[in-house]
């Protein structure tokens, strides 16, 4: 027992100094995007001076530090509610209450997990909403009203409720009967789960959301065929999704599994570029597919969840893991036989679940690098399959129709990007013609 108070207030320490760290980290490279940001306003950068106008790069700057202040709210927020659900008992509050509520069993499990998720639903939703009608709507992206907004919401919890809920009792359930080795089923579990929903995503799903229509027969249509012939892709059909429903942002995207894989066009998005901006945009995406980013993406995805499984398997049955991070049940006895049911499945879960994200962080520009690194190799691809200077045009029209700043931080861009930073994208293309 003196070991495990010992690892107990080990975590407890490790775990405060760790969020600290986070908060730190990102507050401080917020703070170097804001400041970096706002001394470039007064001027457009050289390499775009002649396609990007001062109102529309200003207007950029703007949004981009309008972004940030909510992103620090955000952040603090989050961190403070981590704190509350962990070290200072609100998920063992929730836990117990709900145990005198229903009785321990599945049932009072899955309410946890449905409780839990309610409850940081609450949470975020003030700045939802701040986000979408005043934010978004200043700076004229916002084409949702209240009423669709609402829809949405009802929605999404109805089909996350749907979907979630019996894949979470499955897995509780072999956490709690399987033996020692449940992680593993359960890894096999999540990850098939996965791939089902990838094939079901598409055609039950997002029309749930959005109206989906086949592009209409046209110029467009037959160089899209074309590229994707040329490419050797196949897809299920080509369609173009109302996103200006809810938003002025523009993008397109594939989605869906083996035979159902569709390419899908906001309506925003062909609006806002010429057929030989669509075709490039469109031979980008389908350079990932040629260099099997995607697949390398899953195969990551589903080597990390394993890993995950098998770690959440071991901590489990560690009463420091509960103790250390707030939750003092009477655990004694429920972790007395390695490899048991414990009873409180659903609570080492949403612990895993809160911390994991915690000290994966600081992960983070790797896996940017890595994502920035396959961007290249897409444009790349585009580029020998349609024309770079359409393609860098369409980036420049996307960069300022979606006021993405030209100028953002360095060291900023290079712990979060996903994309490379425009000037380093488009120095790799020929001039926008």
């Amino acid at each position: 027992m003196v070991a495990t108070a010992d690892f107990s207030s080990s975590l407890s320490l490790l775990f405060a100094i760790a969020v600290l760290a986070q908060w730190l980290l990102r507050a401080w490279l917020l703070s170097r995007q804001v400041r970096h940001v706002a001394r470039h306003r007064s001027q457009v950068p050289a390499a775009f001076s002649q396609r990007i106008g001062l109102d529309a790069h200003q207007k950029a700057a703007d949004y981009t530090l309008a972004k940030a202040r909510v992103s620090l709210i955000d952040m603090t927020l989050g961190a403070a509610a981590l704190l509350c659900w962990t070290l200072l008992g609100g998920l063992e509050a929730l836990n117990q209450w709900l145990l005198g509520l229903l009785g321990p069993g599945l049932w009072q499990q899955l309410a946890l997990l449905a409780g839990f998720a309610l409850v940081s639903g609450l949470i975020e939703l003030p700045l939802s909403l701040y986000q979408t009608f005043v934010l978004e709507q200043r700076f004229g992206f916002n084409q949702m009203t209240l009423r669709l907004w609402l829809a949405d919401l009802l929605r999404s919890t109805l089909v996350g409720a749907a979907i979630g809920l019996p894949i979470a009792a499955l897995i509780l359930w072999l956490m709690g009967s399987a033996g020692s080795l449940w992680w593993l089923w359960a890894w096999a579990t999540w990850t098939g789960f996965n791939l089902l929903l990838m094939w079901v995503f598409p055609s039950f799903i997002a029309p749930l959301f959005n109206r989906f229509e086949p592009l209409a027969d046209g110029p467009l249509k037959e160089r899209v065929t074309a590229l994707m012939q040329r490419c050797g892709f196949a897809a299920k059909g080509l369609f173009v999704m109302d996103g200006s429903r809810r938003s002025a942002h523009a993008n397109a995207y594939f989605t869906g599994f083996g035979h159902s894989k569709r390419v899908v066009f906001f309506d925003t998005l062909l609006k806002q570029l010429d057929a030989d901006e669509v075709e490039a945009v469109l031979a980008h995406e389908l350079g990932h597919f040629s260099h099997r980013h995607i697949l390398k993406r899953m195969l990551l995805m589903f080597a990390a969840s394993l890993a995950g499984f098998a770690l959440l398997g071991w901590l489990s049955q560690q009463l420091w893991f509960y103790t250390g991070l707030g939750v003092r049940p009477g655990l004694e006895l429920a972790l007395g036989q390695s490899g048991m049911g414990t009873g409180h499945e659903a609570v080492a879960l949403l612990l895993f679940l809160l911390t994991v994200p915690v000290f994966s962080f600081f992960a983070t520009p790797l896996f940017s690098a890595l994502s920035r690194r396959d961007e290249f190799e897409a444009d790349a691809y585009a580029m020998r399959q349609a024309s770079g200077a359409h393609l860098a045009r369409a980036l420049l029209k996307l960069y300022e129709d979606n006021a993405s700043t030209l100028t953002p931080d360095p060291w900023y861009a290079g712990f979060y990007y996903s994309h490379p930073p425009a000037l380093d994208r488009l120095a790799r293309m020929p001039s926008p013609t």
